[in-house]
């Protein structure tokens, strides 16, 4: 178990991780309003992460901004980096230690559409959460619901004990998920780094500037 001091880092505020703006503060404290522990505020936090944030992978963005916390909240889409700054925030502020969590996988189910953009099934620096209930536990939210049972992929669940990533099969049993390489936990999210690789290996990253 980790002490309190080694926790600080993780409910801290940041540019990205923006835990004092109004729309986080105010969101945060009326999700978790009527949760009687932290397992159920921290699930809670999850669930609208997953279906109310939805997911969006043409919303990558080069625009440092856009990974504000509360500017996605406003939105209400992104890509699963902001949907895991967003979980991230909410749970630290409501003062669960939270950080971001990365890995390369591949998604044998991307569409054609979007495989053709991003020339390749790889996704470099997939962003997920980790949240500390008494431990450090996994949590997902990319997929939102509505997306699952559209392409008939396995929606990810939260008990707030067991890690919660990604399945590697559909609901028809196919293949759908494989975890390639563990990037390590950050308690920001590194954006430089992000944005250096993906302009290495995609295409449509290297068209926009990095430097806004």
């Amino acid at each position: 178990m980790m002490s309190l001091k080694d926790l600080e880092e993780y409910l801290l505020p940041t540019t990205y991780i923006d835990i004092k703006s109004k729309i986080v503060i105010n969101l945060a404290n009326e999700l978790v309003a009527k949760q009687e522990n932290t397992v159920e505020q921290a699930k809670v936090i999850f669930y609208w992460t997953r279906d109310k944030i939805l997911y969006d992978p043409y919303s990558f963005s080069t625009f440092k901004m856009d990974y504000k916390a509360s500017r996605i909240i406003k939105r209400g889409k992104g890509w699963c980096v902001q949907k895991a700054i967003v979980l991230a925030a909410l749970a630290r502020a409501v003062g669960i230690p939270a950080r971001l969590h990365f890995a390369d996988i591949r998604n044998y189910q991307i569409t054609p559409k979007l495989k053709n953009e991003m020339g390749t099934d790889l996704f470099i620096f997939h962003g997920y959460t980790e949240l500390y209930l008494n431990k450090w536990v996994k949590a997902t939210p990319a997929f939102n619901i509505e997306l699952c049972q559209k392409f008939g992929h396995k929606p990810v669940e939260f008990d707030g004990v067991n890690d919660a990533i990604l399945p590697s099969t559909t609901l028809k049993g196919e293949r759908h998920i494989e975890y390639l390489k563990d990037r390590g936990p950050y308690a920001d999210p590194p954006l430089k780094d992000i944005f250096a690789v993906f302009k290495e290996v995609y295409s449509f990253a290297g068209a926009k500037s990095m430097d806004r």
